[in-house]
């Protein structure tokens, strides 16, 4: 079993249910699954770029990842319908688990200049959304095989549709969110 998992099992779990008043376990919230996404307005002219994104989340998360296409016509940018912008894997069960551990232990710690994850990025329904501005945060990344330095963002889905709830839940598992003091300042 995964660290954070069985962490989450002894230590969040009970801690969740204590605090909120929460009967039934099955209610307790809880991670459903982490959605990796990557935009890459530069794939319209180099596709090269796209495959090398797609080859890196691969190794980042260690699942393979599928390619978006653009739903819309956006001629200022040059963008047909069906055109390939971008690449995203979502991680389930064990995967998320090895994943989210990998993130708070391993790659938010090389984030330069950082003071904490923002907490304004929550959207209403229980979901947190993350944006990192380069792959390079993680240790799989090799340094000198990247071709474009790209960002990513990684949403976080729990099964509860309260922010307080799920805010509880990211800290409790280690998502080291800013203090209250700081984001005053």
């Amino acid at each position: 079993m995964a660290r954070l998992k069985d962490h989450y099992f002894k230590v969040v779990q009970p801690k969740l249910k204590e605090e909120f008043g929460i009967g039934n376990i099955h209610d307790v919230p809880r991670m459903v699954k982490i959605v990796i996404n990557i935009g890459m307005g530069s794939a319209i002219e180099n596709p090269k770029h796209l495959e090398s994104a797609l080859e890196e989340l691969t190794q980042i998360t260690g699942q393979q990842g599928v390619i978006t296409r653009a739903k819309k016509s956006v001629s200022n940018f040059k963008l047909r319908t069906g055109m390939k912008i971008g690449c995203r894997v979502t991680l389930r069960r064990e995967m998320m688990w090895e994943f989210l551990d990998r993130l708070v232990s391993l790659a938010i710690p090389r984030i330069r200049d950082f003071r904490g994850l923002p907490t304004k990025s929550f959207d209403g329904r229980g979901n947190y959304t993350l944006g990192i501005k380069e792959q390079v945060i993680f240790p799989e990344i090799d340094y000198d095989k990247i071709e474009k330095l790209h960002g990513m963002d990684i949403t976080f889905v729990t099964s509860t549709d309260k922010d307080d709830q799920a805010f509880m839940l990211l800290k409790d598992l280690g998502l080291p969110f800013r203090q209250s003091s700081q984001t005053a300042a």
